[in-house]
């Protein structure tokens, strides 16, 4: 498994990062404020520099195979119900409680550790890949739990609820940076040297200010009871997953490098929008909270593995 090494050695300095920033978060000097304000400086400045810059240049980019969406999406919405089922018949929990644990097994921390994570691991021609992604993973997967929830709740989903997603996913600043780069760089237009020389040195912090503030907001979960939700969560969102995904992605014939994206952004931890939901709907907070920490640490050496599998496999 000499590939599997291969890619651990190149993810584990961005491991050590969020572990860094977990250190600096448990500090009982570090005010939580700052914490809140550097997530914010990296979601709302870092990240879409670093976006938009690469899809103005899209031109120079190779082409995305838009199959990946179905593999990658497909492979969420079959875990999403296995998910439901586990949180039924294992757990006995109510349909609302179902979808919060189901979604904690397939949305992923993308933004944070599964851009910095690809670029670094399959290079810079994998970014068009997960930036497509990008695009359509909160609107589809948070739409997917809310009519989840609300059928739960009342048997039906409402257009007004449907509205509400797609408007908070149409303003995400990251959302925003990839749509107006995307357009700029169809459009043939070049960039100014110098706001681009701006956009590079702003985007050249974005791996490792991402995965500081990922620790820094770990360290305020930390880990905590019913340790059996959050380790299936952990397993569901780790294993059953990328494994999906990977099986539909070869299911079609999706090209190596895409396949490779899919089943990489799969694999990564538990993302904190999953917190977000069970805080808005009041369920499962302590486990979800624990899954975020548990997941994190796991995939370290989960991600690599599997890495190394697709390329023993020839993916």
């Amino acid at each position: 498994m000499s590939a599997a090494w291969h890619y651990f050695v190149l993810s584990a300095p961005l491991f050590l990062i969020v572990f860094v920033g977990y250190l600096i978060g448990l500090w009982r000097h570090w005010p939580r404020r700052w914490t809140s304000i550097a997530s914010k400086l990296v979601f709302a400045v870092i990240l879409p520099a670093l976006l938009f810059g690469m899809m103005s240049d899209l031109s120079a980019l190779p082409p995305v195979d838009a199959r990946l969406l179905i593999a990658f999406f497909g492979g969420c919405f079959i875990v999403f119900g296995v998910g439901r089922l586990v949180a039924a018949r294992v757990f006995q929990l109510d349909g609302v409680s179902q979808s919060v644990f189901a979604l904690g097994g397939v949305f992923s921390n993308n933004v944070m550790l599964g851009l910095p994570i690809a670029k670094l691991t399959l290079g810079e021609a994998a970014v068009p890949s997960v930036a497509l992604v990008l695009v359509f993973n909160a609107l589809t997967l948070w739409t997917l739990v809310s009519i989840s929830v609300e059928w739960a709740r009342h048997g039906s989903f409402t257009a007004k609820g449907f509205g509400k997603t797609a408007l908070s996913v149409a303003t995400n600043p990251l959302v925003a940076a990839i749509v107006i780069g995307t357009l700029v760089g169809l459009s043939g237009y070049r960039l100014p040297g110098p706001v681009r020389l701006v956009l590079d040195g702003i985007g050249s912090l974005a791996a490792p200010a991402a995965l500081l503030v990922l620790g820094l907001g770990l360290a305020e979960y930390g880990i905590r009871r019913d340790w059996r939700l959050s380790l299936s969560m952990t397993g569901l969102k780790l294993l059953v997953q990328p494994l999906a995904v990977w099986a539909l992605g070869a299911a079609i014939g999706l090209p190596a490098l895409e396949l490779q994206v899919v089943v990489l952004l799969a694999s990564m931890a538990v993302g904190a929008n999953v917190y977000l939901m069970a805080a808005q709907f009041q369920t499962l907070q302590a486990p979800v909270a624990s899954s975020l920490v548990i997941s994190t640490a796991l995939a370290a050496i989960s991600s690599p593995l599997l890495l190394g599998l697709m390329h023993a496999f020839g993916s």
